[in-house]
């Protein structure tokens, strides 16, 4: 993304401004960070904490980004193969059918 680092800008929900009440405002700030993930062209964005991952999630729905948003977690989880099946609500179609390893159904 550009601007990166310390000179990125902020999705617009942290701070407790995602609580706050105003939403409106809250979105038209992140409006901002949209149009700097868009512009990237990636598939998925990734979001390091919770604020991040619903304000980001939310900006794609309202501004028709249409790209998945997932927790950093959740991809290593994926990768670790200990992602169960109720953890893949935010995953986009390519990655929501990847092979889960469940310890109580290997033979």
């Amino acid at each position: 993304m550009q601007p990166n680092r310390s000179n990125n800008y902020c999705c617009g929900g942290g701070g407790g401004f995602l609580q706050s009440g105003f939403k409106d405002q809250r979105l038209e700030y992140g409006k901002i960070k949209d149009a700097q993930i868009k512009a990237t062209g990636a598939d998925y964005c990734i979001a390091g904490c919770h604020n991040c991952h619903a304000q980001i999630h939310e900006l794609s729905e309202h501004y028709g980004g249409n790209y998945p948003v997932v927790h950093l977690w959740t991809l290593i989880c994926l990768s670790l193969g200990i992602l169960g099946p109720n953890e893949r609500e935010y995953l986009g179609d390519d990655l929501k059918e990847v092979n889960v390893f469940h310890p109580e159904t290997a033979q």
